[in-house]
Order: structure tokens, then C-alpha cells, then sequence
């Protein structure tokens, strides 16, 4: 208290008209900031700082805001001065502080001492939402930062309500109204509650869109055109009608675009209103155009081009004098701004080094209806790549991300290269492909040179598959794991297991499944740079299968007959040169053992027993997929497969067309089918079975398993060692149509044959059509095929009561996807998908124009750590095989499946 009173006898005595030093105003988030004297002191004079005081009770330390102020105790400084105002800003820009003074509290000599009075800002303890759904609330929380803690202050208010109101604005609401309060929080200190009320009000839709002064393109044209402002339409599903202020005014550029195409190239916007409708709650625009003549290309002369002749660059820009003037067309062709592979000729520059060099088309003459160009040219030096780098790659070896840069230093700059290293990185699926970012550093015009460097955020690459079911009577649980950027030369370095070592762009996938019936284990490693010199991919597997005959009624488990099956494979895929680096030749040996342990059912004709099967497979494919592998945006992926086995029957001297006459065989006993009966083993009835013996007798079996069993070894000299090929074939496409929109169309081909006719078909290696597509237990080398709205494997044909398998199938599919979002924490999209397919006993019942129908609709969800998992509704419009009524809804959970 004494303190005080002296300064105040001092600021009465010493100081007659207490003059205002320093008043600033501070242009940020402060109301005023100002500097008074309390004792006397020379202006101008410089002072040694003695001290700095603050006077107010703050939660940040004395000492560290003096030292963001940048003042320092025996700092010289000049009062009023620089270094006080200079204070100030830089308190300021914290944004921290509501009102920041200083005053001069009293001077010794030369030394001088200053009190900060500072006014701290509040700290939001809690945001509550009000007129908001309580789902949407936390978006709203994290787009606008709203966390505990955060300073408040106007700035804070004025973002988050300019923010919320321009949100619901784009979805329609255009009269949204947002009030922002703040409460003090009693039970905190200098903390405070913000309350934030929403009034949507009624979304507002464009009831009219009408224009004037148009006759040679209608007014259904121009709406056309405009692609994000549409009227109320009921039978449109993909575009809302919602004015939105910054598409409409893009949109009115379509409107002109729209007239260039068609060779208005004078065509012009006179007026556009937009008018309210308080009582219907709708807007009404009417845009009112001055068309202008119709115009024609004239001459087309190149200047400046010495790299390329006038004849080939016209034959890229593909317009001829006498055409309709097409200024949109015109753009494109000289640099389509919307491709960024785009065949144009700024691109055929920029591909072939030439990154300095500019195209523009300029019109030189008109002349009534014709328009005479200059595309003229400045070709610029030619350009190298110098310096290339890659940054964010915290766990991926930098080799392994080297190796797939097209862009090496000292290379002739080139944008396609530049593009399709972008591509290559996203495809290894190591970074989040939507962030892949390629920085143009240190661009040297006079030395011809650029530095690039790539910007890339890692994400998990990992995958666990954890799931457990019910199905077919018991629990089915699955463990597997993938560690998608192993590193097989650190495992004995204990330092490099963060949990494993992670970083060389090898696979390792560990699964295990089992249930009371069956149970499989699998282990597979991949390296895609084998030899560390090329892009050679070698990957093998080995695998153990073991399943147990089941009751599919009672759900009884036999385990005492069984079947098993051991399979190990190894492969080699070879990335090509010619016709280009897209195509990929692969190559695969595998051999499976199937063994059979009393195993009866209708997928074999032998229970006991084993089969071998020993295959080459040969594969080739070319696939220019956009760069994000779980969303592909354009390209394509083609692929043709062969898979054989020896041919034994040409060298292992078995007749198979008398193979039923070497061993015996079932035969049902017919008395009027005139056969050779041997009575020693008595007459037989007509409930009696026969087996055949060497000289062409017939015997009495003594049970139907006798005779079975006996039947059995003819196939098991059928398939002691599989003989048979296989050929695949499968095309894919990704377009975008429209917007963000997707679409993928698909069409598969398959079938299985037989060197030896004699010899027939094998059991194993077979197709199974309809449902989700998902392979599960499979154990006989069949392959599933997904065709949703059928149940799983329904579309298959039986063979004498039995689902042994199609050796023919084709599937068509139309599949339209939209990202709702492709962040590197999760990825979702919407699907709706038609689809067409079957399966056929052999080639002369298959018929590709005989299919099942269906549609529907569905949703993916991609997390790095658990891989791929969807849901499908789909409707089959056909009826099952042996059925007459259409199957109708399925339901269809997809996990793990490829995307």
C-alpha cells in the first residue's frame, strides 16, 4: 500500500499535465493498447532497462513474457521508442492478450523501470451446440479447433460463426442464421463456456432458371451447362438444387464455354439477377445473353518451332481451317489445364524437356465469320532434372522409394515421367496417396536445371484380420497378418523392431482360420526388387489345409475322415519394357497334395486316395491405375493367365478309354441287359451290384461300397496326377464421368479344359459363381467368383445332384463410385453396381448371352490396419438354377476382399 501511495504523490507532484506518451492502437485482436508516464522523465532520452513488472495476476510466468516482448534487463532503450511499440506487436501477435500498457513506475539515474499492465484473454472450458444434431456437432468442434483451452477472442468468434453460416449455405440453407455467446465458467479461472445457437432455417432451392436473349441454344442447353446450379427437379437424383454464390458465378462462365464450343465466340453475359421468394422460400435466376455470330477457324500458323514441324503440331492440335470455331476445343488442344497427361502440345513440350517453354494461340485476323490463329511458340532451353528428393518417409527406406522415381538427376526434364512417379509412389501403398506432393525447388532457367522434391505423409501399412462367425453349425474364427513393408535383413537387428522391421517394401502375411470342421494355416513373402537391381517381383507361399467330414444337417463332425491338402509355390513377375513399362509378365510353379482319409461326398468319385497337382501358370497384364490404389480415378488393368499341367496321358501309357474295363466298376444288375454272370458267386437280383473282372464276367459285389470302392480306382488313376489348363481373362476401366464420380466397368472370363478328352475333366480347380466372392475354407483349388444378389456359389449348375464346379463362367459389371472421403486414417466410398453372370457344366452349354441379372447398391471402408471391409445390397432378377421365382435381396459382407 505504501508503494502505491508513493507513486501516486509522485504522479501528482512531479508530473503538471500528466501528458499521453504513447498511445497505439494495435490492429489485431486488441480494442487499445496505450503507454502513460507516472514520473517525470526527458523524451527522447535513452534509459538502461532496469526492470520490467507485470502488474496483473496472469497463468503464464513474468519472466517469459518479458522475454516474448523481446526487452532485456540493461537493454538500452528510448522512451517513447521503438523497442516499446515493437514490444507491444509482438505481444500482441500471441494473440493471447486482450489490452497490453505500458507505464514508467520510476527511474535512477539512468536506469529506468516500467510496469505491464496486460489483460489476459479467456480460455473456452466446454462449446455447446444448439440447434445442431448431436452427431454433427463434433465435425463442427474439429473444423473450427474448438478444443479445451483455446484462447478466445473475436477473432475466434467471427471465424467459427462465418464458417458454420457458409457451410449450411452450400448445402441450401441460405438463410442461416449463427449466434456465438460466452459465459464465464465460475468453477475456473479466467475460463469460459461458449454457447453456440444454429438457425438453419428452410433450405432454399432454385424454383427457375430462365434466360433471355438466346435462340440458337436453348435454355434445357444452357441449365445443362451449368453444372453445380440446377432448378427443382424431382426426377433428378445426383445434383441438389442449392445456389451456392462462388459455383453459381463459375457456372455462369460454363454458360459462355458453352457458346465458344459451338462458335459463339462473342457470346456475353449482359445481366443476371437473383430473386428471393420469401413466401415460397425459393430463388428464382434469370440470366439475360447477347449471342453474337457464328465463327469458323481460318489459318493456323505456328511461330517459333524449330523442336517439331508446323505438319505434326497441327496433326496434335487435330483443327482444320473451315470448321466451327471451338475456342473451348482450341484450349485444350494447346493445354488442357483438366488432364494433367493430357495429349496437347504444351505437354508434348513439357514431356520431352522443354519445361520453359510457353504456347499461346493468338487471333491475328477476322475476317466476316473467320478467325485466322498464331499459336505461337517460345520453346526455351532445354531442362534437366538436378537435385530429387523425398522427405516425410519416417518407417520406408529411402532406396525403396528411389527405385520407383522416374525422375532421375541428370534425366531431360519430362511431366509424364513426373506424373507417373506420382503414380508409382501412391502405388506402393505406403503413403497416403492424396498427399503425394511434388515441389519444384531451385528452377534454374539460365542453367536449365530444377530440383524436385517429393512430399510424401506415411501411413500404416499393416493389416490385422480379426473376425469370428457362426456358420455351417459352429464358430469360424480368423487371425491373419500382413506386414506390407518388411524388412527381412533386419531381423536380426534387435534395434529395428518397432514392433518388427519395417521399411525394405517386402510382404509378409501370416493366416490362420479354423472351426470345428476344417482348419488352415498359410504363410507367404513377397519382395518386389528381387536382386535389388530390377523391378522383378519374387513371392512364394506354403499352406496346410485340413478339413473334416461334416453333416450339413445335423452338423455333426466326423474327424476320423478327412481331407487334407499341402500346397507350396513359388513365382516370378518381371516388369516389361515393350510395348511399355505398364505391361507385366509373371511367371509361377505350384504343387498341391491333396490327400483323402475315408472322405466320401459328392465332390469326388473316390474317398480314399490322393491327388497331386503340378502346375506352370504364365500371366500377362498391364495395368496404368490411377495413383491411389483403393480409389482409382482412370486407367485400366488387363490380364490373360494360363495355368497348365503335364500332359501325362501323352507318355504314361494308360489307355483311358478302356480304363473301365482294366478295374472293376459299379454296375446296378439289369436281367434283361444281357451280361456274362460268373454263378460262382451265386445269380444276382436286380438289387444286387456287379464288378466287372479281367476275362468280362460280371461278379456280385458284396455291398454297393464294395462295388463303390471299386469304382473308386478308376478314378483314382484318373487323378493320381491332375491333368488340365486353365485360361483367364479380365478387363478393367476406371472413367470419371462427372465430378467426383467413378465409374468402374469389369468383365471376367474363365475356363477349364482337358488335353485328353478320354480322360475327362478334374474335380478340383473348378468355378463357383454368385455372392460375396470370398474364398474362405476353399480347399480344392476352386475359385469364387463374386456376383452379388445370388446367394454363394448358387450360380454354379449340379452335376448329378452335386455342386462339383463350372469349367466355363463369364461376369459383367457397371459399378458407380463416389469418395466420401480418401483421408489416410480411413477411406469410404458409395457404390451402386449392375452386374450379369454364369456358370456352365462345359463349352457347348455355355452361352454368354444366358445370364443372372442384379443390382445394388453398397459401401467400403478401407483402414490401413484392418484392410478392406464393405456391405452390399443387392437384388437378384433371376431365378436359381432349378427354381422359378426371382431370387430377390442379399445381403453381402465383404472383408479383406481386393478392392
Amino acid at each position: 500500500m505504501e508503494k502505491q501511495v508513493n507513486k501516486l504523490n509522485n504522479f501528482l507532484v512531479l508530473n503538471k499535465s500528466i501528458k499521453a506518451l504513447l498511445t497505439l492502437v494495435f490492429l489485431g485482436s486488441f480494442s487499445q493498447i496505450k503507454a502513460q508516464d507516472r514520473v517525470p522523465f526527458d523524451q527522447g532520452k535513452k534509459y538502461i532497462l532496469a526492470k520490467v513488472e507485470l502488474t496483473n495476476k496472469i497463468s503464464f510466468n513474468d519472466q517469459t513474457v518479458v522475454t516474448f516482448a523481446g526487452l532485456q534487463k540493461g537493454q538500452e532503450i528510448t522512451v517513447p521508442g521503438e523497442e516499446i511499440s515493437s514490444a507491444i506487436k509482438k505481444l500482441g501477435k500471441l494473440g493471447l492478450f486482450d489490452e497490453i500498457s505500458f507505464y514508467v513506475n520510476r527511474i535512477e539515474n539512468d536506469s529506468i523501470y516500467l510496469d505491464l499492465d496486460i489483460k489476459e484473454l479467456p480460455k473456452l472450458n466446454d462449446v455447446k451446440f444448439v440447434g445442431v444434431k448431436k452427431s454433427k456437432t463434433e465435425a463442427l468442434i474439429k473444423d473450427n479447433s474448438l478444443t479445451k483451452g483455446k484462447v478466445v477472442n473475436e477473432n475466434l468468434i467471427t471465424t467459427t460463426k462465418n464458417y458454420i453460416e457458409n457451410k449450411y449455405k452450400k448445402d441450401g440453407f441460405f438463410n442461416t442464421k449463427v449466434n456465438i455467446n460466452t459465459v464465464k465458467d465460475t468453477s475456473a479461472i479466467n475460463q469460459v463456456n461458449m454457447v453456440v445457437s444454429v438457425d438453419k432455417g428452410d433450405k432454399i432451392k432454385i424454383s427457375a432458371i430462365d434466360f433471355e436473349g438466346n435462340t440458337k441454344l436453348s435454355d434445357k442447353k444452357l441449365r445443362g451447362a451449368m453444372k453445380d446450379t440446377k432448378q427443382k427437379n424431382p426426377i433428378r437424383l445426383l445434383k441438389a438444387s442449392k445456389f451456392v454464390k462462388e459455383k453459381y458465378k463459375e457456372d455462369l462462365d460454363k454458360i459462355i464455354e458453352a457458346y465458344k464450343e459451338k462458335g459463339y465466340r462473342d457470346a456475353r453475359i449482359v445481366s443476371d439477377t437473383v430473386s428471393y421468394n420469401k413466401d415460397k422460400n425459393t430463388l428464382a435466376i434469370k440470366v439475360n445473353v447477347e449471342e453474337g455470330n457464328k465463327y469458323y477457324f481460318g489459318n493456323i500458323k505456328f511461330l517459333g518451332n524449330t523442336v517439331y514441324s508446323d505438319q505434326f503440331l497441327n496433326r496434335i492440335l487435330g483443327i482444320k481451317k473451315g470448321e466451327t470455331y471451338n475456342g473451348v476445343l482450341l484450349e485444350k488442344r494447346i493445354a488442357d489445364k483438366s488432364k494433367p497427361d493430357g495429349e496437347d502440345i504444351t505437354n508434348l513440350y513439357q514431356n520431352n524437356g522443354y519445361l520453359f517453354s510457353n504456347i499461346n494461340a493468338v487471333e491475328v485476323k477476322t475476317a466476316n465469320d473467320t478467325i485466322d490463329f498464331e499459336v505461337r511458340v517460345t520453346e526455351g532451353p532445354l531442362a534437366y532434372f538436378n537435385h530429387i528428393t523425398v522427405v516425410g518417409n519416417d518407417k520406408t527406406n529411402d532406396r525403396v522409394i528411389y527405385r520407383e522415381l522416374r525422375t532421375k538427376p541428370g534425366e531431360k526434364y519430362s511431366k509424364e515421367n513426373l506424373v507417373r512417379t506420382v503414380r508409382e509412389i501412391g502405388q506402393l501403398g505406403y503413403f497416403d496417396p492424396e498427399a503425394i506432393d511434388p515441389k519444384f525447388k531451385n528452377v534454374d532457367g539460365a542453367a536449365g536445371t530444377v530440383d524436385i522434391e517429393y512430399n510424401l505423409v506415411e501411413k500404416g501399412s499393416s493389416q490385422i484380420e480379426l473376425q469370428g462367425g457362426y456358420g455351417g453349425g459352429g464358430f469360424i474364427g480368423t487371425l491373419g497378418l500382413s506386414f506390407n513393408n518388411f524388412s527381412a535383413r533386419n531381423i536380426g537387428n534387435k534395434a529395428a523392431y518397432k514392433p518388427l522391421p519395417m521399411g525394405d517394401g517386402q510382404k509378409v502375411s501370416l493366416r490362420l482360420q479354423g472351426s470345428t470342421y476344417f482348419q488352415t494355416y498359410s504363410v507367404s513373402f513377397s519382395e518386389p526388387w528381387f536382386g535389388q537391381k530390377k523391378p522383378v517381383q519374387f513371392s512364394s507361399s506354403i499352406s496346410y489345409s485340413k478339413q473334416f467330414l461334416n453333416n450339413f444337417i445335423t452338423f455333426d463332425v466326423d474327424k476320423s475322415r478327412s481331407f487334407n491338402i499341402f500346397t507350396v509355390s513359388l513365382g516370378l513377375a518381371k516388369r516389361l519394357t515393350v510395348p511399355d513399362d505398364f505391361f507385366v509378365l509373371s511367371q509361377s510353379v505350384s504343387y498341391q497334395h491333396y490327400d483323402l482319409n475315408n472322405y466320401n461326398t459328392g465332390l469326388f468319385t473316390f474317398g480314399n486316395g490322393s491327388s497331386r497337382n503340378l502346375a506352370y501358370t504364365v500371366g500377362l497384364s498391364r495395368s496404368n491405375k490411377g495413383v491411389n490404389p483403393i480409389f482409382p480415378t482412370y486407367g485400366s488393368e488387363f490380364s490373360i493367365s494360363a495355368k497348365f499341367t503335364p500332359p501325362y496321358s501323352l507318355f504314361n501309357g494308360v489307355d483311358y478309354g478302356d480304363l473301365e474295363n482294366q478295374e472293376a466298376y459299379k454296375l446296378k444288375y439289369d436281367p434283361d441287359a444281357g451280361l456274362t454272370i460268373d454263378n460262382s458267386n451265386g445269380i444276382p437280383t436286380e438289387n444286387d451290384y456287379l464288378k466287372r473282372t479281367s476275362s468280362g464276367t460280371y461278379l456280385r459285389a458284396n455291398s454297393a461300397s464294395d462295388a463303390s470302392a471299386d469304382n473308386a480306382k478308376v478314378d483314382q488313376k484318373k487323378y493320381n496326377w491332375l491333368e488340365y489348363y486353365k485360361i483367364k481373362f479380365k478387363a478393367d476401366w476406371y472413367t470419371k464421368v462427372y465430378g467426383k464420380f467413378v465409374l468402374r466397368t469389369l468383365t471376367e472370363f474363365g475356363f477349364l479344359g482337358a488335353y485328353n478328352q478320354e480322360r475327362g475333366l478334374v474335380p478340383f480347380e473348378r468355378f463357383f459363381v454368385g455372392g460375396d466372392g470370398m474364398a474362405n475354407f476353399a480347399m480344392d483349388g476352386r475359385e469364387t467368383v463374386q456376383l452379388r444378389g445370388y446367394p454363394n456359389s448358387s450360380l454354379t449348375p449340379l452335376q448329378n445332384g452335386a455342386q462339383v464346379g463350372a469349367t466355363v463362367y463369364n461376369k459383367f459389371s457397371m459399378e458407380l463410385r463416389y469418395p466420401i472421403t480418401l483421408k489416410a486414417a480411413a477411406s469410404i466410398y458409395a457404390l451402386a453396381f449392375l452386374e450379369a453372370g454364369n456358370a456352365f457344366n462345359n463349352f457347348k452349354t455355355y452361352n454368354p448371352f444366358d445370364i443372372k441379372r442384379s443390382a445394388g447398391l453398397g459401401l467400403r471402408v478401407f483402414m490401413p490396419a484392418f484392410g478392406l471391409l464393405g456391405i452390399d445390397f443387392a437384388h437378384g432378377f433371376d431365378a436359381l438354377p432349378g427354381l422359378n421365382t426371382p431370387n430377390g435381396w442379399e445381403t453381402h459382407f465383404i472383408i479383406g476382399q481386393q478392392f
